[in-house]
């Protein structure tokens, strides 16, 4: 009997994905490159101008990646488990740029896509199941939820322009998108051209995606700064939403063991 349930324990261990015929598994990552049109983002000194024609800089962004699928050329995915689907890119955090996912069936993959932002079902969770990137008192979240509205922020960018209109507070001239709610969730999908992404156990492909910051003010509609400098749960976010889903592009791969 012992063999027996030995036998059937190592067969278990063994048995190929049932969607991909495979019972090997490597690596992907996905290494985010934030960048102002030809230039790459540098917070706080970095000064760039929008489609509006207006001059601003940057001094934080913050953006949640989750669900996301590994696409194949049959057109057949991937879904990388929920439970391992949420990572926070945060650009004063270089590391933060890199997601890696583990136990990727060995395949050729062409292509991914993921959501800009947190689902309603895990927003709705109790927050004692809310761990990492998604615990909203922790540091690791970078004020990404609100106090006092339940749920997530998707896309946070903030900065300063000299056609913002000035704080009377503080004297400041800033902007501030902050870009939740379940309305404004946006799914992101980009193909990787003409490279394939090879998975095995000995090859771990990593593939640079650009996100220009650009794409924000100008996309399925012109943002100016001066007209919209604070948009958080106005209808307008949803126009802010429609033009960063957009803002991802493809730009290479490079192969590691």
């Amino acid at each position: 009997m012992l063999a027996l349930l030995l036998g059937v324990s190592v067969w278990a261990c063994n048995d190929p994905d049932p969607e991909f015929g495979t019972n090997e598994f490597g690596r992907l990552q996905l290494v985010f490159d934030n960048v102002v049109g030809t230039e790459d983002l540098r917070l706080q000194t970095g000064i760039y101008n929008n489609a509006a024609g207006e001059q601003f800089s940057i001094s934080a962004l913050n953006y949640f990646v989750s669900n996301i699928r590994l696409k194949r050329a049959d057109g057949s995915e991937y879904v990388v488990p929920q439970d391992s689907s949420y990572f926070l890119i945060k650009e004063a955090e270089p590391a933060s740029q890199t997601v890696t996912l583990t136990s990727v069936p060995a395949g050729d993959y062409v292509g991914v896509s993921y959501l800009i932002g947190v689902d309603s079902l895990r927003s709705t969770r109790n927050i004692s199941e809310l761990k990492g990137v998604l615990e909203p008192s922790s540091d690791m979240n970078s004020g990404m939820s609100w106090d006092w509205n339940s749920g997530y922020i998707f896309f946070k960018m903030e900065g300063s322009s000299p056609q913002a209109p000035i704080n009377q507070t503080t004297g400041e001239r800033r902007f501030q998108y902050h870009i939740g709610l379940i309305r404004n969730l946006r799914t992101a999908t980009v193909s990787f051209g003409p490279d394939v992404a090879q998975v095995s156990a000995t090859s771990t492909p990593r593939l640079l995606i650009r996100a220009d910051i650009l794409r924000v003010f100008d996309g399925t509609q012109r943002v100016s700064i001066a007209q919209n400098n604070n948009v958080m749960v106005s209808p307008f976010s949803a126009t802010i939403a429609d033009n960063y889903v957009n803002m991802f592009q493809y730009s290479q791969q490079v192969k590691t063991n």
